[in-house]
Order: structure tokens, then sequence, then C-alpha cells
């Protein structure tokens, strides 16, 4: 057996169902698990700092109790994972493919450093369900309307799930290195992170995943799995997820759809700066207050101000208040899509670049939507998904108390009488 590998972690912060981890048990007499801390990644949202830290303290946790441990570096990935490779006397590398242009950079040059240094480097699956580029359309590179996607995402082959390794064994004298420490401020609710956490919310959440198609748009009811930030930091396996659930349900559906955006990314690396159709529906007008009030959650519309407040409380918001906010930015304040993916980006736990703006873009009407000039009526969504008001009030308290706002009455403040609005610090309605 060959002796020492390197394996570099990014978006893969588990032991179970890791590719490039198992093979590197299975082939390498010593492995050294590396994360480099980047920083020219150091400007990211505080929520994904911390959920990061969380994950790793977690994964050097796991990593020990095998045998093994977490190595830390900081500085550029490649140079620092050459470097680690060079002082073990590592004959390869390996790291789980990814999609996003800042990945892919980093794949190429790192696999010129390795060709430089001979070593080999490996990329192996494990950031998706399918891998991105597995699925195409005849005559075509990638899928740019998700229904057919769906079909043949369906019908394609998966891999099998790889076994947490049972030991581990890092070289001698290897020093691991630091954790980072959590950063301070951002949502103070955010949930946990690590493996252990999500595979926790996981097996919760299967308990109820036969209801999802009754839940998953409850805005108040809150009955969707919350798994997202677990996938966005590879804490939980995207196929291990997927095998656990009915293939062509409702809620597998949603991790085909994430499994679209990613295979969307690789085939277009500007998915966050330009639209993805070559014409843009409208023309965005720029606004900076329209744009802060609706950051803040003060637009005057409830369940928009619901929404967003959420988010900065959480670092997560509802699927169904995130289309409601993303459609009144973009449709009833006519803003560019973009004022509001940098928003979720600053707050999103589970923010990354193919998920984030390729919803955006599809509400926006600039992307993969096949109806890009469709209505949607903010005030009829919230009577629709919150019926009784009850998510409104938990996120907008100034208007929980107030009588003359029982039930949906509450979604349209507005229609109170002027004495009773002026004794509310709720402002008036934006856009409306």
């Amino acid at each position: 057996m060959t002796r020492t590998a390197v394996v570099l972690l990014t978006r893969d912060l588990r032991l179970h169902d890791q590719p490039a981890l198992a093979a590197a048990c299975a082939n390498f007499a010593e492995v050294v698990p590396l994360f480099v801390l980047d920083p020219a990644l150091a400007g990211l949202a505080v929520n994904r700092h911390r959920f990061l830290a969380q994950s790793l303290a977690d994964l050097r946790e796991s990593l020990q109790a095998r045998g093994g441990d977490l190595v830390l570096r900081r500085g550029d990935p490649v140079a620092e994972t050459i470097k680690v490779a060079r002082a073990v006397d590592a004959a390869g590398v390996a790291l789980s493919a990814d999609v996003s242009r800042y990945a892919r950079r980093r794949e190429r040059r790192l696999a010129r450093e390795c060709e430089r240094h001979r070593m080999s480097l490996r990329l192996f699956p494990g950031v998706t369900v399918v891998d991105p580029g597995a699925l195409q359309p005849a005559g075509g590179d990638h899928f740019k309307v998700f229904s057919p996607y769906h079909r043949a995402w369906l019908a394609s082959d998966w891999r099998t799930e790889v076994s947490t390794p049972k030991r581990i064994t890092l070289p001698p004298d290897v020093s691991p290195g630091r954790l980072p420490g959590e950063p301070r401020g951002g949502s103070p609710d955010v949930v946990p992170g690590g493996e252990r956490a999500g595979r926790d919310r996981l097996r919760g959440w299967l308990k109820i995943e036969d209801r999802y198609d009754d839940l998953h748009d409850d805005l108040a009811g809150d009955g969707t799995s919350r798994l997202s930030p677990y996938l966005r930091f590879g804490c939980l396996s995207p196929l291990a997820v997927a095998r656990s659930v009915d293939r062509a349900g409702p809620f597998a559906r949603q991790l085909a759809w994430r499994d679209f955006n990613y295979q969307t990314a690789l085939a277009r690396p500007d998915l966050a700066e330009q639209p993805l159709r070559p014409r843009s529906p409208r023309e965005w007008r720029h606004d900076e207050a329209a744009l802060a009030a609706w950051s803040q959650g003060r637009t005057g519309v409830p369940i928009v101000d619901a929404g967003m407040r959420q988010l900065r409380a959480e670092g997560w918001m509802h699927n169904r208040a995130r289309l409601i906010t993303a459609y009144f930015l973009t449709r009833n304040l006519g803003l560019d899509w973009r004022s509001g993916l940098k928003v979720f980006g600053d707050w999103l736990v589970d923010g990354d670049v193919p998920n984030n703006a390729g919803n955006w873009q599809w509400v926006a009407g600039t992307g993969a939507d096949t109806r890009p000039n469709r209505g949607f009526n903010p005030i009829r969504q919230a009577e629709r998904y919150d019926p009784d008001g009850e998510y409104v009030r938990r996120y907008v308290p100034e208007l929980a108390d107030v009588p003359e706002l029982a039930g949906k009455a509450v979604h349209q403040p507005w229609k109170l009488p002027p004495e009773t609005r002026r004794r509310l610090d709720y402002p008036p309605p934006l856009g409306m």
C-alpha cells in the first residue's frame, strides 16, 4: 500500500459518504485530512463563518475518535496543500470537485502544482446527488429548463454511498493547527454546524418527511427540513439524503433543483453576474432607500418584512418567504435581482453561488423559468400560506397585538383607520 495521501477538504465536511476521504483511506496507509482557511474568503458572511467554525470543530472530534485529526492551515489553499503534501512526502492529493468559478480555478491551479511536484491529483464526486456534468440534453452542453433535467435526473444511475472510514492514520510529526474561533455578530439564532448536528436534524426530519407535500408551504408551521446549511457545507451527503427519501417525491424534487442549479453554474461561471436569458424582461431601477427598507424588513408589507426579519434573526428564511421577498424586490419595487442576491448572500448560512444566484434569476425572470413574466401577488401569497397571520406576528411584533389586525387582516395594515395607523411603529407600504 502506498504510504501517504492528502485530502483537501472544502465543502465536504463529513465522514459518511465522503468519497475523497474514503478512497484515500482505502488506498493509502496514512491520510492527512486538510482544511485551509483561505484569507481570500475571509470577508464572507459572519453566519457562514460561525457555521464553518463549528463544523470544523465537529469534524476534528470525529477524526480524532478514529485515530486521525483535522489538519488546519491558513493561506492560499493550493500553496498550503502542496507544502503539507511535500512535508509528508505524499504521493497524491484528493479533492471533491466543485462548480463555482473560484473552485474550478483552485482545481486547475492545484492540478498544475501537483504535476510540477510529481504528485497525482484525483477529483471525486460528493457535492451533489448526480455529478453536475453527467446529464446533458441532446445537442446541448447543459439543461436550461428544469423539467427535462428532472426527468433525466430521475432516470439516472446514482453512485453507491461509501462507508465511513473505521480508522484514519495521520503521519507522525504533523502539526494539526488551530481551529478558527467563532466570529461575533450576525444572526443570533443560526442552527449549529457540523455533521452530527446535521445527522440529528435529518433523523428528526425523516419522521415527518412523508407529510412534506402538505407542510412545506405552511409559513407558520415551518414544516421544511432546514437541511440546506448542512448540504451547503457538506456536513450531510446530498446523495445520502436523497437515498433516504422517495426518489420521485416532492422533497427529492428539491434536491434535483439543487443539482439543476449546480449544473447551470458549471456551464455558466458568471451565473451571479449576468442574466441567463439574453434579454432581461425589464429594466431595473436604482433606489437605495427602497433597497435598505427591503433589506431591513421595513417595507410596510408585513409578509415581506417577516421574511426579511427571519433572515436577519436566523440566517435562514422559509422557502416560500424567499420567493415572496424576492418577487417583491424585483417585481413590485423593480430593483435589480443582483442587489437582492447580495443581501441574501450577506445573511444566509446556506448561501452559495449555484442556488442563491440560480433561484434569484428564476424569480427575476432572467433565469430558467419558462414563464418569465408570471404574476405573483404578495398579499394573495400571504393570505394563502399564512392565513391566520401567525408567521407575520412571529417576526413583526409591532403588529402582533393590534386587535384590528386579527387573522389575515394583519397582511394589509394600511387599511386601518388613519388614527390607528398613527399609533403603530410601522411604515406605510412600498410598491403597493
